[in-house]
C-alpha cells in the first residue's frame, strides 16, 4: 500500500504555471505507474499524465507540450509541471499509483485557472 499526498494547487492567470507535488508514503521507485487525473465540476475523472516505472510518459493531448510529469525517487515524490495554463485545465487534481492489482489516489488539490 502507498498514502499519497498532494500539494501545488492554487488559483493562478491563464498563461501561468503552477508545479504539483504528490508525496508518497514508501519508495515510489518500483510502483508500476504513476500519474495525475483531474476532475472538472460536472464531468468524469480524466487521464492528464502517466509515468511508468522505466520512466516511459503518456500525456492527454490536450496538456501535451504545456505539462512536464517527473519524479524524484530520493524524495518519494511525483511532480507536474503545469505551463502555459488556460481556464479550462480547472479542476481538482489527483495522484494515482498502480501497484500490481492495487490503485491508490490522494485527496485531490484545486487547480483554478481564472483571470
Amino acid at each position: 500500500q502507498v498514502q499519497l499526498v498532494e500539494s501545488g494547487g492554487g488559483l493562478v492567470q491563464p498563461g501561468g504555471s503552477l508545479r504539483l507535488s504528490c508525496v508518497g508514503s514508501r519508495n515510489i521507485f518500483s510502483i508500476d505507474i504513476m500519474g495525475w487525473y483531474r476532475q472538472a465540476p460536472g464531468k468524469q475523472r480524466e487521464l492528464v499524465a502517466t509515468l511508468t516505472s522505466d520512466y516511459t510518459t503518456r500525456y492527454a493531448d490536450s496538456v501535451k507540450g504545456r505539462f512536464t510529469i517527473s519524479r524524484d525517487n530520493v524524495k518519494n515524490t511525483l511532480y507536474l509541471q503545469m505551463n502555459s495554463l488556460k481556464p479550462e485545465d480547472t479542476a481538482v487534481y489527483f495522484c494515482n499509483a498502480k501497484m500490481g492489482v492495487g490503485m491508490y489516489w490522494g485527496q485531490g488539490t484545486q487547480v483554478t485557472v481564472s483571470s
